[in-house]
């Protein structure tokens, strides 16, 4: 069998249809793998292995019988912790949910299910999405799979350290503010935030609701771009979800990037990137111009302001839709109190971690009598004002490049005590949150200690074709060029 588990989501799917190995083979070879790994990794908090193996057993049933369910019938897939799903615990990393099990599938996995993907597990994550490193878990702490030392990044965490260590071979993840892409860009996967309304959120456990997206990680931009197409849509159960027709992001990946207009904002390459990042990108810009774009710096100079009211707006929603888990109607209950405030506050102080107090706080903080307006309502004008930044530069360019991180992955425990510190490494990432446009981070070089280094793609909305068909074309020049 070789490393088949080295292999992508159409590679897999090619080698079913020839006969090459079983489904019920690969995901057996996954789960090999996921049990050699995990002591070093712990990208996974739930590994579903008898119904994997049944459902394989299934997959191969209908392919032998003719009605299969597509091409990637059989293929395993690895599922964040805050996306529900009908048949294993959705916890979110949290004491709060331990052991929940829902009694629905969100939408997204009812449409991987129907073209016969196969859940092989929940992947570890940020308590309830908060966070940029995976420390913020309950149960455990994601390790980056290119330096056990190091982070994995976050919130989506597990879901990238699973796919750059081979335990699956893809993985969903959700973005509020970069949660898809920097654990990308730490681990060297291929991560995708949509535009907002691009994909269903029913069934995604709610962190900052006009921010979040579901989103894809996966080790090359092909296979990305075939489970976004699968996953889009409208949703007759999400009222945010956009009438946008049918989603192909493939037929027209392999166009390449000739006279497309690529900006670089100098906004993302100035304070607080590092020199290798920087020089990364840079490189990354000057290869697209050899390719035949036209590359040129622009400004966007509302960005100042896109950090702070990211974490004004995404706490105020998050002390909004984390206020149901109260002990009473969801989540964990504290043993012993005396009266229903008693019962309220031991249930959340000891269910809920540091951060997700702590951004709990901020947000109440905000949205209280006398501050509404000079915080919340103030974020609310910043957002607007980023907006149309974004809508005006897209007027002078097809797609924006930047770094998606300011660095590369850090070491566990750097920066778990400096909250500000943690919330800057978003800096590059939130930009695209707030004004709701897709963003794809993809790997486009090594720092000098081996870690990689990710490149950001960003488009205006619905644009997420023209992303990959750019990020395609970059990923294909350094295969040319390692070949």
């Amino acid at each position: 069998m070789g490393d088949i588990v080295k292999r992508g989501v159409i590679e897999h799917a090619e080698a079913l249809a020839r006969g090459e190995y079983s489904a019920e083979e690969l995901v057996r070879a996954y789960l090999a793998r996921i049990e050699e790994k995990e002591a070093s990794v712990d990208a996974f908090l739930y590994v579903d292995c008898e119904r994997a193996l049944d459902l394989a057993r299934e997959s191969d049933k209908r392919r032998a019988d003719g009605v299969s369910r597509g091409r990637f019938d059989g293929i395993p897939i690895a599922v964040k912790d805050n996306i529900c799903t009908r048949s294993m615990p959705t916890t979110c990393a949290s004491k709060m949910l331990d052991g929940y099990i829902p009694p629905y599938d969100a939408t997204v996995i009812e449409r991987l299910r129907a073209n016969g993907f196969i859940i092989i597990g929940k992947t570890n994550m940020d308590e309830f999405g908060m966070g940029s490193s995976c420390e913020n878990s309950a149960f455990k702490i994601t390790k980056n799979p290119f330096d056990n030392e190091r982070v994995a990044g976050g919130s989506s965490g597990g879901s990238a350290a699973a796919v750059a260590a081979f335990e699956a071979p893809c993985a969903l993840g959700s973005d509020t503010g970069g949660s898809v892409r920097q654990p990308s860009a730490f681990c060297g996967t291929v991560g995708m935030k949509p535009t907002y309304g691009r994909v269903s959120r029913y069934g995604l456990v709610a962190f900052a609701s006009s921010l979040e997206q579901i989103g894809v990680i996966t080790s090359s931009v092909a296979d990305n771009a075939a489970l976004l197409g699968m996953m889009a849509g409208q949703d007759a159960k999400d009222a945010t979800t956009a009438s946008v027709g049918a989603a192909d992001f493939e037929s027209d990946i392999s166009g390449g990037v000739s006279r497309l207009r690529i900006g670089f904002p100098r906004e993302l390459f100035g304070k607080g990137i590092s020199r290798e990042v920087r020089e990364a990108v840079l490189a990354a810009a000057e290869k697209y111009g050899d390719m035949g774009a036209e590359v040129f710096e622009v400004s966007l100079p509302s960005l100042e302001y896109a950090l702070p009211a990211y974490y004004v707006i995404s706490s105020a929603e998050a002390s909004s839709n984390l206020s149901r888990f109260d002990g009473v109607r969801y989540g964990y209950r504290a043993a012993e109190y005396e009266n229903i405030t008693e019962l309220y506050l031991r249930s959340r102080s000891q269910g809920l971690g540091d951060e997700v107090k702590r951004r709990i706080m901020l947000g109440t903080f905000a949205l209280s009598a006398g501050y509404y307006d000079e915080y919340y309502a103030r974020a609310r004008r910043a957002a607007a004002l980023i907006k149309r930044d974004f809508e005006r530069v897209f007027r002078e360019c097809d797609l924006l490049l930047s770094p998606t991180t300011p660095e590369t992955a850090f070491k566990i425990g750097e920066k778990k005590n400096s909250p500000t510190q943690m919330y800057a490494t978003d800096i590059c990432s939130v930009p695209a949150n707030i004004a709701g446009i897709p963003a794809l981070s993809l790997p486009c070089g090594v720092s000098a200690e081996g870690l990689p280094i990710g490149m950001q793609l960003m488009g205006d909305s619905f644009s997420e074709a023209l992303l990959y068909r750019a990020a395609y074309a970059f990923e294909r020049l350094g295969e040319a060029k390692n070949g």
